[in-house]
């Protein structure tokens, strides 16, 4: 089954979730107006967007996002959806934009003097925070009265970790920066804990482990992933945990033990603090 959603959150602002749970390919076609600025997240598989009547295509893969804007024309979305493959997209205007982040202006790249009039294209890595409001955005199942209140709150969470930039002073103040071996360093960590994900380590044990002083590893994870070690460990561990609960293949209680929580309420308890909505809703929610 396929499903195609269409969210307008208000003039000029749009957001769209798309579901291919077909073993086809889905094609999606939709006129955009000039000075729109798309957003689109891959959360799950791969698919392609086709410019100029199939002359040009430029691939959206899982866990990436494309930021695309042309100020000059219209940028018409048509997209191929592989099967079993989930996408969202966030289409809002510059005015709105503008609005949201004037204050945050030199931190936008297409915003810059230098290309605020030109056609613009990024693509980046979801972070694991993304992922989470993502996943919400695509799995909402509350009240319909709120529905639109909800979309936009969560399309500006978004937005705003999309554009995130670290301000901690702790880091930014820190007497070292990260080079090429200390980023080595962190990167292996990061391993350490996805390969230990139900009994991972203290931090003082993985920082040893790594050769990093413990004060090193929490300011470095922060500056490398965006977020605590703690935090992280939790957000991939949901993520786990939710991929499981997709796969259909186990109940609450073995994903709860797999990632590491020894009681079904805990794990309960951090699903739906993260997700919006307990495990065996989210199951109901998929079939």
């Amino acid at each position: 089954m396929s499903a195609f959603d269409e969210i307008l959150i208000e003039p000029d602002f749009y957001v769209f979730r798309y579901q291919n749970n077909t073993p086809e390919i889905q094609e999606v076609k939709k006129e955009i107006s000039v000075g729109l600025i798309q957003f689109h997240f891959a959360v799950k598989g791969k698919s392609k967007f086709v410019f100029n009547n199939g002359a040009y295509g430029l691939d959206l893969l899982e866990e990436k996002s494309l930021l695309l804007y042309n100020p000059q024309k219209e940028l018409p979305l048509h997209l191929e959806i592989q099967p079993n493959s989930w996408v969202i997209s966030i289409l809002i205007s510059i005015k709105k934009f503008h609005n949201l982040f004037s204050s945050e202006a030199n931190f936008i790249p297409f915003w810059s003097d230098e290309n605020k009039d030109k056609k613009y294209y990024k693509e980046e890595t979801i972070s694991p925070a993304m992922a989470i409001v993502l996943n919400q955005i695509l799995h909402y199942n509350l009240n319909s009265s709120i529905k639109q209140l909800y979309f936009k709150g969560k399309s500006y969470e978004v937005l705003s970790l999309f554009f995130n930039k670290n301000e901690d002073a702790s880091a930014e103040n820190c007497p070292f920066l990260l080079d090429d071996e200390q980023v080595l360093k962190i990167k292996k960590a990061k391993e350490i804990i996805i390969q230990n994900l139900s009994e991972p380590p203290t931090l003082q044990a993985l920082a040893d482990q790594i050769h990093l002083s413990l004060k090193k590893l929490k300011i470095g994870f922060k500056q490398v992933y965006g977020n605590s070690v703690y935090a992280f460990l939790v957000d991939y561990k949901l993520e786990v945990a939710r991929k499981m609960l997709d796969s259909g293949n186990h109940n609450v209680n073995e994903v709860g033990l797999h990632i590491g929580y020894s009681t079904a309420s805990h794990f309960i308890a951090a699903f739906k603090k993260k997700f919006g909505t307990t495990p065996k809703k989210y199951i109901g929610v998929l079939r």
